[in-house]
């Protein structure tokens, strides 16, 4: 009793107002456990009271345990005494345990494949557990091991749409609930809407009584037929998340809308980049020759049409710019056609599909990143450029504007003339760009650290993410 009494003094003094509900949790789990009651249960209570009170108890406790010791009092007396001060000082350090689900992930390339590994790797280097839940790629079944340890599961379902999985609903139970037992998982997050795997593991870990994260990351419609059927789906899987993350304000605008979240449960972690990975070129480029590098999937929501138009304009204003394209799909054809129409071979290089290892290699071949999507949440190809240095010319549409600073990006509608006139600015602008300074600026905004960071999946991380990371960029770009 005494020396409850004097853990209650200690956290008095050091910060009553926030720490009383973790000081009375912990003093009850002492207590109960000094009398030998129901031990598992009296540390689950210590634990809660622990992870209220945070750092500043646990070298308290620790300091008790010493204290004990040395005045040699009846409670220490009891081996297991030390054990349970020990035991209580580490979980106020307590990692996670996080399961990563989706059905898009390695070795299918794109955005939010790469998001959940490269979060994945800082996640691991920040002390946390990171497993990843995937359905099976080719002849890639079963368990992988990737960089850092990180645990993959390639479930031995084949997807049937689109990377998808055929919606089972409960079809996934049996091994789902495998996995989150065998890790003994604490909380899982889920990655993109059109995602069934992610949908049908969410419901199932909520079932269970876990804690679980959905992170958006893209924009959908409300009036054709798929996005009214996946807005409905959302709105039932996503009833009693814990959190929802969106990769900007418009993002999670538009995701507040769809499922019927609550807005106080949706928080804006913007994506980020590992800047490591994307530096400028030693020498910068000379300016006798301009490049303009497109790096897209060749869809129409990704604005193939418009490069079809802008291409061939910009050439004829400008004999020196020359255009680098990479990526592949359906509309690679039209931008073919539009090259041999107006003979610009030697002009437009197509590079066909471009692995995510040699995108830089690409980027820092030019001076300028042409961006044409018709609809993006984030659009994490920017980053990626302006961590090379190089000036952005993109469309004005979803959370794009959020991405740069007005100084380090030029912003367009969707139309081939107001896109041939930003170029025209761009060019005008780019003798006063330094591909190093636009890479430092990138490197404090967005780091890949500073995102895991702030996504500790802890509620008091999760109420400060979207503050802080606002406050600091407005301050850089203040100071600028």
């Amino acid at each position: 009793m005494l020396i409850t009494c004097w853990i209650l003094y200690q956290a008095w003094m050091l910060s009553p107002w926030k720490m009383w509900t973790g000081t009375i949790l912990l003093r009850i789990g002492l207590e109960i456990h000094v009398k030998n009651i129901r031990t598992g249960w009296a540390i689950t209570v210590a634990r809660i009271g622990t992870s209220l009170l945070l750092n500043k108890l646990k070298f308290l406790l620790i300091d008790i345990s010493h204290t004990c010791l040395m005045q040699r009092s009846p409670i220490v007396a009891m081996p297991s005494w030390s054990a349970i001060a020990a035991v209580i000082a580490f979980m106020a350090d307590l990692k996670h345990r996080i399961l990563m689900v989706s059905d898009f992930f390695y070795p299918n390339f794109g955005g939010v494949e790469n998001h959940i590994y490269y979060l994945s790797q800082c996640l691991l280097k920040l002390g946390h557990k990171v497993v990843v839940l995937t359905h099976a790629y080719g002849n890639r079944s079963g368990v992988r091991y990737m960089t850092g340890g990180l645990k993959v599961y390639y479930v031995p379902w084949r997807p049937f749409l689109m990377q998808n999985t055929f919606p089972t609903i409960y079809g996934t139970f049996p091994i789902i609930r495998t996995i989150l037992l065998r890790e003994k998982i604490s909380l899982v997050h889920g990655h993109q809407a059109f995602s069934t795997l992610c949908h049908e593991t969410l419901m199932h870990a909520r079932t269970m009584g876990y804690k679980v994260v959905f992170t958006d990351h893209s924009l959908y419609g409300f009036a054709d037929v798929g996005s009214i059927h996946m807005n409905k789906v959302l709105q039932f899987t996503l009833a009693d998340v814990t959190r929802a993350i969106c990769v900007s304000h418009t993002s999670k605008e538009n995701t507040v809308l769809r499922s019927g979240l609550p807005p106080e449960k949706v928080f804006v972690i913007p994506n980020a980049v590992d800047t490591a990975m994307f530096k400028p070129a030693q020498q910068r480029l000379g300016r006798d020759e301009i490049v303009i590098v497109v790096i897209s999937r060749l869809v129409y929501r990704k604005g193939a049409d418009l490069l079809v138009e802008v291409i061939p304009e910009v050439c004829r204003l400008y004999p020196n710019v020359r255009f680098v394209v990479g990526g592949d799909g359906p509309k690679r054809v039209r931008l073919e056609e539009m090259r041999e129409k107006h003979s610009l071979q030697d002009r437009v290089e197509m590079l066909g599909a471009v692995p995510h290892a040699s995108v830089r290699s690409v980027l820092i071949s030019g001076h300028i990143f042409l961006n044409s999507s018709l609809t993006e949440a984030f659009c994490i190809a920017i980053l990626e450029a302006a961590s090379c240095g190089l000036l952005t010319v993109s469309t004005r549409v979803g959370g794009v504007p959020e991405v740069l600073p007005d100084d380090m990006i030029v912003l367009a509608e969707p139309d081939p003339s107001d896109m041939v006139h930003a170029i025209r600015k761009a060019i005008s602008i780019l003798p006063n760009i330094d591909p190093q300074v636009m890479h430092d600026r990138v490197s404090f905004m967005w780091s890949l650290g500073r995102q895991a960071v702030l996504l500790g999946y802890d509620n008091r991380l999760f109420d400060m993410a979207s503050v802080r990371t606002i406050a600091a960029c407005r301050g850089y770009r203040g100071g600028a």
